[in-house]
């Protein structure tokens, strides 16, 4: 069975990979690696090593820091945590579609949201 942890820090890899639109295939290229063991490490089926991880962090530009956010220093839970928006496919590509909106135009789009949500 997958430790809690090593579960939490393979939904970070996924999710950091989303965002940025990158593939298994592109990020297990990325660190000398095969992408059936990025699936490993994505499940929480493998662990990944210090210097794996020092590797995909590198190749995902964001500290090692990064995949342990959310833990709080306390036992994770062995599910997807909820209410994590960041959990969501949909919800991933949509944060990546609208960063890469020009800066003026996504200002007004998130007044516009902001003013829906209020409305609503």
């Amino acid at each position: 069975m997958a430790h809690p942890v090593d579960v939490h820090v393979g939904q970070r890899v996924r999710q950091r990979r989303w965002m940025l639109g990158m593939t298994q295939f592109q990020l297990a290229e990325s660190v000398g690696i095969k992408f059936q063991q990025i699936q490993k490490y994505e499940t929480g089926a493998n662990r990944i090593s210090a210097s794996r991880m020092w590797d995909i962090a590198a190749a995902l530009q964001v500290p090692v820091s990064f995949f342990f956010e959310g833990l709080d220093g306390q036992a994770p839970d062995t599910g997807e945590a909820q209410g994590d928006v960041l959990t969501d496919k949909e919800a991933l590509e949509l944060v990546r579609s609208y960063y890469a909106i020009p800066e003026t135009q996504r200002r007004r789009l998130f007044d516009l949201a902001r003013v829906l949500s209020e409305a609503a």
